[in-house]
């Protein structure tokens, strides 16, 4: 994936939108932190993800999915877009997007779905 790609994804889904986390931009959904690209490693923040998940994709990808210090107390994981799948992407951040987002837009969303 590229960065216009990783946006174009983050962008399809309802609410989505650009904003600012720790001085760098980021994507949010209902004013809640959604993702972010980290520009040093190339990299797309990836919250929600249980320790043992994480530890999972990190043994069975590890050109793909890593953390630094700063990550290792948080149930998140950074995944190198360069070889993330965009449909897996795609998967984790409604995985997210259902945790932050209005049940309402949900609703709606899954009714558009189901047509």
């Amino acid at each position: 994936m590229t960065p216009d790609e990783m946006r174009e994804i983050v962008m399809s889904f309802p609410g989505a939108e650009e904003a600012m986390s720790y001085g760098q931009p980021a994507f949010k959904v209902n004013g809640k932190f959604f993702t972010r690209l980290r520009r040093e490693d190339n990299s797309v923040v990836l919250t929600g993800i249980s320790m043992d998940e994480r530890e999972m994709l990190m043994e069975a990808e590890p050109d793909t999915f890593h953390i630094t210090p700063h990550y290792k107390d948080y149930p998140s994981v950074l995944a190198r877009i360069e070889t993330l799948h965009p449909g897996s992407f795609q998967n984790f951040l409604e995985r997210k997007w259902r945790q932050i987002a209005p049940k309402k837009w949900v609703k709606d969303y899954d009714a558009a779905k189901a047509n």
